[in-house]
């Protein structure tokens, strides 16, 4: 170990205990202490494993307390590892407040990579999705949750998301109704005993879970493709309307566009691109939505 220590970031199994690296293994036994979110979860890992590092408890709720006590560790040269329960830390983890002063007070950092249910997730796509945006997990609060997926509606990559299970179903049903039936796959309990792979549009699999499923989700959504605003004309409309047997009025799209948590500056945007209107006349008809 040099002068000062070092701070490790450590990948753990997101489900299947064979997942963990060599190097991780190492690290984890090398290190002075072992900075995880729950102490129970990660002490189970390391018997598994045949280690015996002390650990230490670091979450959301302490992290901010928790910083000068690991910082001081490392001034002392003693390094420190940092997991979460499952995956990368900082990544939807705690960690990132750590990584930050860590790094102000000039300490190394070094990632050990490994199992990650956002890769997995993309590797099963059966559409385009070499590029995608990892956004985690959305607001809680149904309006809030489709003011963030309006915002997504035009971007060209594929969405990851995490959810859980006791709100996938209402997250599905936002998604089919801000996104349109872009294509979904939905990850559960990846690398489980129990794991599931579910694919089709949002509305598809939200019929496909005709019980409430447990354990963790991992969602990809198709990203916007050409055509895109298209798709958004028919969020929120009837079936028949999805199915191109009749068109939403501009009145109409630009309410939808509103209501789903877009300016109306942005909506007017659309509304001229959908309907080939001139900036004027899309940003008036946006202006008087009610």
């Amino acid at each position: 170990m040099s002068a000062s220590g070092t701070l490790y970031l450590v990948a753990t199994p997101i489900g299947n205990l064979e997942d963990i690296t060599s190097r991780a293994v190492r690290v984890l036994r090398e290190v002075s202490v072992v900075a995880c979110e729950d102490t129970r979860h990660t002490r189970g890992l390391l018997a598994h494993l045949g280690i015996r590092t002390p650990t230490l408890s670091l979450h959301e709720h302490n992290e901010r307390a928790r910083v000068p006590r690991i910082l001081g560790l490392l001034r002392e040269g003693r390094s420190v590892a940092v997991v979460s329960d499952a995956g990368t830390p900082t990544i939807s983890d705690p960690g990132s407040r750590l990584v930050a002063a860590a790094l102000q007070d000039g300490f190394k950092i070094v990632p050990i990579p490994g199992a990650s249910a956002v890769t997995a997730v993309v590797s099963l796509a059966d559409f385009q999705a070499d590029r995608f945006a990892f956004i985690g997990f959305l607001p809680t609060k149904a309006g809030e949750r489709r003011r963030i997926l309006a915002s997504l509606a035009r971007l060209p990559m594929a969405l990851v998301l995490f959810e859980g299970p006791h709100r996938v179903r209402d997250t599905l049903a936002d998604i089919e109704s801000v996104l349109g039936p872009r294509r979904v796959v939905l990850a559960r309990e990846l690398t489980k005993v129990h794991e599931e792979v579910l694919r089709g549009t949002a509305a598809e699999v939200r019929a496909a879970l005709s019980t409430l499923p447990r354990g963790e989700i991992t969602l990809l959504i198709e990203g916007a493709v050409e055509g895109a605003v298209e798709a958004v004309v028919a969020a929120g409309s009837s079936p028949s309307a999805r199915a191109g047997k009749e068109r939403a009025s501009p009145e109409e799209f630009a309410a939808r566009l509103v209501a789903q948590g877009l300016s109306r500056r942005d909506a007017a945007k659309a509304l001229a691109e959908a309907y080939g209107l001139p900036s004027r006349e899309a940003y008036k008809i946006a202006i008087g939505v009610v």
